[in-house]
């Protein structure tokens, strides 16, 4: 007796889709392949008239045996803040003043001269941020560590920034520019005296590297704020406009885990360190009294925020993600 199985047509469709997706189609890779790309790193605001621009240079392993504190210390800070207890991540930022009618630019990275490779890329950044060095009219510079001043100056030797005068204290310059103090330098800091010659070169023979002295209005809302400790001539910069005030203040943290809740700590950098340790314990007070804005080179991107005082210290309290500006 035959016997014969009656499949209806849209049953009978529907198995040989299934077949064909599973035994025929053939195999499909779903995962896309990684990018390893990060977005530009600028971040814009506004402060009154002026447009502050965040520049960053990159990243570089801090090694927490350069903090003047002892581990039993130090450990529990950076567990606390998710960090490596060895090695801190630290960061390297510039700052772009857009006045209106000047564009200044404080601080200009490693500029690949100095440091790892992950470092260096405040010149694109700046780029990226739709400026060009060329209409950077103003360099202002905290102090002349390899990670502040030797992006002022190309990999060919030539000016960065052509048309830019380039200015910091006198004492700074006088110090790093000096081939004597240099010889009596220790081997360790020979490389900075170098790179600060370096960088300085090409703008001295232009007639753009302008020191300036005392604490006068260097430019329209822009003054310099001597900060003592970490190098002889460490100079913050105070920006102002319309009311609102923001601090660069340069060198006074380098690792924000440790020196905001302790700003007892100090770091190996300092030329210094009791005159840094003052420096920042005073400011700490002062600017969170007063709520002001500080930029810091070396805090976490976008660098910019405020000091709030707690129970058992400081909290940095950075400003959140901005998208988009008043036109």
């Amino acid at each position: 007796m035959k016997c014969s199985l009656r499949i209806p047509v849209p049953n009978l469709l529907a198995a040989f889709a299934l077949a064909v997706v599973v035994f025929v189609s053939p195999k499909v890779d779903a995962a896309a392949p990684f990018q390893h790309l990060q977005a530009p790193g600028f971040f814009r605001m506004m402060l009154g008239d002026f447009e502050i621009t965040t520049l960053y240079d990159g990243d570089v392993n801090l090694d927490m045996h350069l903090m003047q504190a002892n581990e039993q210390l130090l450990a529990p800070l950076l567990k606390a803040d998710f960090s490596d207890t060895k090695f801190y991540k630290g960061y390297v930022c510039g700052f772009l003043i857009n006045t209106g009618s000047r564009l200044i630019l404080v601080d200009a990275g490693s500029g690949g001269h100095w440091g790892p490779p992950t470092l260096g890329k405040l010149l694109a950044n700046l780029k990226a941020s739709g400026y060009q060095p060329e209409q950077v009219d103003t360099v202002l510079i905290t102090h002349l560590h390899p990670d502040h001043v030797p992006g002022i100056e190309l990999p060919d030797g030539n000016r960065a920034f052509p048309n830019a005068k380039i200015r910091m204290a006198r004492a700074e310059s006088d110090f790093w520019l000096s081939k004597s103090t240099q010889t009596k330098a220790p081997p360790e800091a020979q490389e900075f005296f170098d790179i600060a010659q370096k960088a300085a070169a090409p703008y001295i023979k232009a007639g753009q590297w302008l020191p300036f002295d005392g604490d006068t209005e260097l430019l329209p809302g822009i003054m310099p704020i001597p900060i003592a400790g970490h190098t002889p001539g460490h100079t913050g910069y105070e920006v102002s406009s319309k009311g609102q005030v923001l601090l660069i203040w340069g060198d006074v943290v380098h690792a924000e885990p440790v020196q905001i809740p302790h700003p007892e700590i100090t770091i190996a950098f300092d030329a210094d360190s009791e005159s840094a340790r003052i420096s920042r314990q005073d400011l700490f007070q002062s600017l969170s009294s007063s709520g002001k804005l500080i930029a810091g080179p070396h805090m976490p991107f976008p660098a910019i925020g405020h000091i709030r005082k707690d129970a058992d210290g400081y909290v940095w309290v950075p400003i959140p993600y901005i998208g988009s500006l008043p036109d």
